[in-house]
């Protein structure tokens, strides 16, 4: 039995067992702990993978699946303690000015740039409820890259704002067209199959040294600049996930 769509999802829920398929993102109340794990254990398969979606809705889950692919010294803060010894390791390290990415937070509006970890320290060891968050060096001169890859399709756009060091297009940037790289082409695809991410829109950071990093990842973007529409994209997307759905487990 394959499920597409939150409705039939909810009708046959119960009946779901190992062989059967949920086709589609999943509602957010199943991404939430034990229904999760419930539909892992009776072997049901989701396309889009529960790993995947799980990690498109977490910025410290992603710091912590693909680090390899990330800034140098990229750290995921849960507690002070953590704080504290991230705080040792910059010093350490001759690291100054740091970012923070706030969970649960999109479009730029929980990223924040500190002159030093103590600072960071300082505006948020009063406050627990901002834990977990991800911490990363600050690297000025980067340029920020949209990348948007469904099956063969691939295409990137440059995010410039020179009034905000965020790029974002919903904190004030701007996008235009750009070549894609073969090397950024390469990490982009290494980390969708690390995360079984059938498609994904990611956020790609080329230093000026040449270096390429990734920044994030989720299934669902913004696409303000893109060459593709949405109905296009949709349409790849909702064929990826059916040519995946016919793909043995």
């Amino acid at each position: 039995m394959i499920v597409r769509g939150r409705r039939e999802l909810e009708a046959r829920f119960e009946q779901l067992g190992r062989g059967d398929a949920v086709l589609g993102p999943l509602p957010d109340r199943y991404l939430r702990g034990a229904l999760a794990a419930d539909l892992l254990e009776r072997g049901v398969r989701c396309v889009p993978s529960v790993l995947c979606q799980l990690l498109s809705r977490s910025k410290c889950a992603q710091a912590l699946f693909f680090r390899r692919w990330m800034a140098p010294h990229t750290r995921v803060v849960h507690r002070r303690a953590d704080l504290i010894e991230v705080l040792t390791y910059c010093s350490r390290h001759g690291i100054g000015a740091v970012v923070s990415k706030q969970e649960g937070m999109h479009c730029g509006h929980g990223v924040r740039r500190w002159d030093h970890v103590e600072a960071l320290y300082n505006a948020v060891a009063f406050a627990p409820e901002l834990f977990p968050f991800v911490v990363q060096p600050f690297l000025p001169g980067v340029s920020d890259v949209r990348v948007i890859v469904v099956g063969d399709y691939v295409e990137a756009y440059l995010r410039e704002n020179l009034y905000n060091f965020r790029s974002n297009l919903a904190a004030g940037g701007t996008g235009r067209p750009l070549a894609m790289d073969a090397a950024a082409e390469k990490l982009c695809r290494e980390v969708m199959a690390r995360g079984r991410f059938p498609y994904a829109h990611l956020d790609v950071h080329l230093t000026e040294a040449g270096d390429c990093y990734l920044s994030e990842i989720a299934l669902e973007g913004g696409i303000a600049a893109a060459r593709i529409d949405r109905a296009e994209l949709n349409r790849r997307k909702a064929a990826a996930l059916e040519a995946e759905i016919g793909q043995t487990p």
